[in-house]
């Protein structure tokens, strides 16, 4: 909306593309500073020690069918992966910046 005729605005002409843009920048470079690090950061400060809870499995099979064992869901955990390195969450948190 542009000023009434005769009285002049603070800041002269504002562009609200301009503005939009400069907007949307700098939430991108706060977000990738802030998510950056913590889609990095490791999970499990324990991992590789010998007092990790999480470094455990139970597996069980019955009869001639393939064995199932909780190590899939702890292995990444265990061996000190970070969030972007779980099997499913890793691909989600890929499409965040940083």
């Amino acid at each position: 909306m542009a000023p009434a005729a005769g009285l002049a605005t603070p800041v002269g002409d504002v562009d609200p593309d301009t503005a939009g843009n400069a907007l949307a920048d700098g939430l991108h470079r706060a977000t990738a500073g802030g998510l950056g690090a913590a889609k990095n950061l490791r999970l499990n400060p324990l991992a590789g020690t010998g007092v990790d809870p999480l470094d455990n499995a139970v597996g069980t099979q019955v009869a001639d069918f393939k064995p199932v064992s909780t190590a899939m869901a702890t292995g990444p955990l265990t061996q000190g992966g970070s969030l972007a390195e779980m099997p499913v969450v890793g691909s989600v948190v890929g499409v965040l910046p940083g």
